[in-house]
């Protein structure tokens, strides 16, 4: 990259960053926004799941709001994400148009895979959205892989690499993290420490139940997050972002969050109490602890915050309005985007 050139992406990071650091009203109700659009567009999909319009499989975001918004806010433009199968919040809060999210969840033409990929299979490279990955653990040695890239090219960018506590077992985690940390690649691994997996809490599956220490025989670094607190994921994306981007390799941050449904629309979740679900969404809700905090701050009013509702559900309802009318893909779109 010509000097110039990185001269001026590093003023445009800089600036980005300090705007950034100040957390007030802005910050606040964007936060709130994004994380209110995830969690309608996501009871929607559920909705359109229940009425057969959704085929394959479909795991919810609704809970976990805060991680991706929250490390979104940390990012600068070029930074890349990378994650598993729940993954629909993770593309809203990159800026992917709900349309095209929920006209590929019922597989249409206008869906960001062109129908073709579902819930669990689509991405957008003007977003710098690599995916959903079905394959557990997967993602994890490809998002190293675009921190590898970063490196080579110099760009100046960092990968975020979700994962979740399942996959938090797999080997290839572990080959990742050793050539992360041999080639001080500037990537933040994002632990979703959800409690359940698939369906077995972490207690009877995981030797180590502290996520943040994951990568101490590679010698990385790592943090226990308060996943339900939006402003606390920033905080800690802020530092592991910075970390990995000014060539100190990666960084592993453990978010401590919760999901409201099963594993997938299929999952009854048997498992675990309803009081205990009950008590994280009367206690620690992600959106309500923000919403309390603009209310007794007096960053905006009741109908204020009451309008944004109204716009973010008029946004979900014209998403799933085009994702039922839309034209499903021609025949032909079986042999496009195929490799030989």
């Amino acid at each position: 990259m010509p000097a110039a050139a990185k001269a001026e992406k590093t003023d445009k990071s800089v600036s980005r960053a300090t705007k950034a650091s100040a957390w007030g009203k802005e910050q606040e109700l964007s936060a709130y926004r994004e994380m209110l659009l995830i969690r309608r567009f996501e009871e929607k999909a559920g909705q359109l799941y229940g009425m057969g319009l959704i085929g394959g499989f479909c795991h919810l975001y609704i809970g976990q709001e805060a991680v991706v918004v929250g490390m979104q806010m940390a990012l600068k433009e070029g930074d890349q994400v990378i994650t598993a199968y729940r993954d629909h919040g993770h593309m809203l809060a990159c800026g992917m148009e709900a349309n095209g999210v929920m006209a590929e969840l019922t597989g249409r033409r206008g869906g960001y895979s062109k129908g073709k990929g579902g819930s669990m299979h689509m991405f957008s490279i003007e977003k710098n959205f690599y995916g959903g990955h079905g394959i557990v653990g997967a993602q994890v040695s490809l998002g190293t892989g675009i921190a590898f890239a970063n490196r080579y090219r110099e760009n100046g960018n960092v990968c975020l690499t979700y994962f979740g506590d399942g996959a938090s077992n797999q080997g290839q985690v572990y080959e990742s993290f050793n050539m992360a940390e041999l080639w001080k690649l500037p990537v933040v691994y994002i632990i979703e420490n959800n409690k359940y997996a698939m369906g077995t809490s972490v207690e009877r599956s995981s030797a180590l139940q502290d996520f943040s220490r994951r990568g101490a025989s590679f010698n990385i670094p790592g943090e226990k997050v308060d996943g339900m607190d939006v402003r606390a994921v920033y905080e800690a994306g802020m530092k592991a972002v910075g970390h990995a981007r000014t060539g100190e390799g990666p960084f592993i941050l453990e978010m401590q969050t919760y999901r409201y449904r099963g594993h997938s629309m299929s999952d009854p979740a048997k498992y675990r109490a309803k009081e205990e679900v009950e008590k994280m969404r009367t206690e620690r809700d992600p959106i309500e602890r923000v919403r309390n905090r603009i209310l007794e701050g007096k960053l905006a009013s009741e109908d204020e915050i009451k309008k944004i509702d109204a716009e973010i559900r008029t946004i979900v309802n014209e998403s799933a309005e085009f994702a039922t009318n839309d034209q499903e893909p021609d025949a032909s779109e079986l042999y496009t985007d195929v490799l030989r």
